[in-house]
């Protein structure tokens, strides 16, 4: 259903997933507050990175995820990352998943990324759907898909198992009709 892909913003440089990323991911994924509200708690030691670069990277090679890491042009860090991921090929429908190191955040850097990777889900991968499952308590993730045109369609109570905690979900969805009305 996916290829991997580079996509050119303003500020920023999408590109697929290398296995020499996890480490920097590390530093991300072992943040408590940048992974707050993730299926897994921070992790402890940099091998935990590579295993789920590993998986990542075996889901895009399966045409299941696309998955773009984030830099920035000016400097060439590393800021994040953005996929579509869980795509149903036969409803053409994906979920779109986000990370972003906490330095990075309230630059709009996530707008940007996602925004691009919704466009070539839409023209490009011929998405009709693209779903978004986030946790209520996470403002500023809510605050990002609305921004995008996403419509909260649903609230599933004691959906996850967050941090040793059961978590609720709200359930956001955007169609392609709703991102280019005529």
């Amino acid at each position: 259903m996916f290829e991997p892909v580079i996509l050119d913003t303003r500020r920023l440089l999408l590109r697929p997933l290398r296995k020499e990323d996890a480490s920097i991911f590390f530093e991300v994924w072992s943040d408590p507050e940048a992974v707050r509200y993730f299926s897994f708690p921070p992790m402890q030691d940099v091998e935990q990175a590579h295993a789920r670069v590993a998986d990542k990277l075996q889901s895009s090679s399966d045409g299941n995820s696309v998955i773009c890491v984030i830099e920035s042009k000016d400097t060439g860090e590393v800021l994040g990352d953005c996929a579509l991921f869980n795509g149903v090929s036969h409803s053409r429908r994906a979920e779109i998943g986000y990370c972003l190191g906490r330095k990075y955040w309230g630059k709009g850097y996530m707008v940007e990324a996602a925004d691009a990777l919704i466009e070539h889900g839409f023209k490009q991968a011929g998405l009709r759907r693209i779903e978004a499952d986030i946790d209520p308590r996470n403002l500023p993730s809510i605050q990002l898909v609305e921004r995008l045109g996403f419509k909260r369609e649903g609230y599933l109570r004691e959906r996850w198992m967050i941090g040793g905690e059961v978590a609720d979900t709200v359930l956001y969805g955007l169609i392609h009709s709703d991102r280019y009305q005529a």
